[in-house]
């Protein structure tokens, strides 16, 4: 992605639930279907009102391109979705999110972490920024940013 292009994130709001539950189907039922996760509405607006108050939307350019939900406590920085539109996928934009909370975790001296589900090529992109593997489930792998880790450049 380029630096010409726009980059702005506003809350979330009900008005969005509607294309946050699309945008979700759209980014991962693959990902859901090989877990064998529940697929249906209800497991989905789950996830979408989950930590809702945290809930950006993404816009590139004046479009809504996705969803970043992040959050400080005082464990640390906790990323808990991510979802990129598929027609704004592989441009560096989840790269470009992620980097920001990491340089604000560098300056505060705090760790952060995410669940990805297993298969998830995200977890590549996870792996890149410095994320390491700390637990595993029968479904996801939880990760954590150490401050300071090292982050290739890209």
């Amino acid at each position: 992605m380029t630096p010409t292009h726009s980059l702005a994130l506003q809350p979330a709001t009900d008005d969005d639930i509607p294309y946050l539950l699309a945008l979700r189907k759209s980014t991962m039922q693959v990902h859901l279907q090989r877990a064998g996760a529940p697929l249906d509405d209800a497991h989905h607006l789950v996830r979408v009102r989950y930590h809702f108050d945290d809930a950006l939307i993404v816009w590139l350019d004046g479009r809504p391109a996705g969803l970043f939900k992040h959050y400080r406590d005082t464990a640390g920085w906790r990323i808990v979705q991510i979802q990129i539109d598929p027609a704004f996928q592989g441009q560096g934009l989840g790269r470009r999110l992620l980097q920001g909370v990491l340089d604000q975790a560098d300056s505060e001296g705090a760790p952060v972490t995410l669940s990805v589900l297993k298969g998830n090529p995200a977890q590549r992109l996870y792996e890149s920024l410095g994320f390491t593997p700390v637990e595993e489930t029968a479904l996801e792998l939880e990760m954590r940013y150490e401050p300071g880790a090292v982050r290739p450049a890209v």
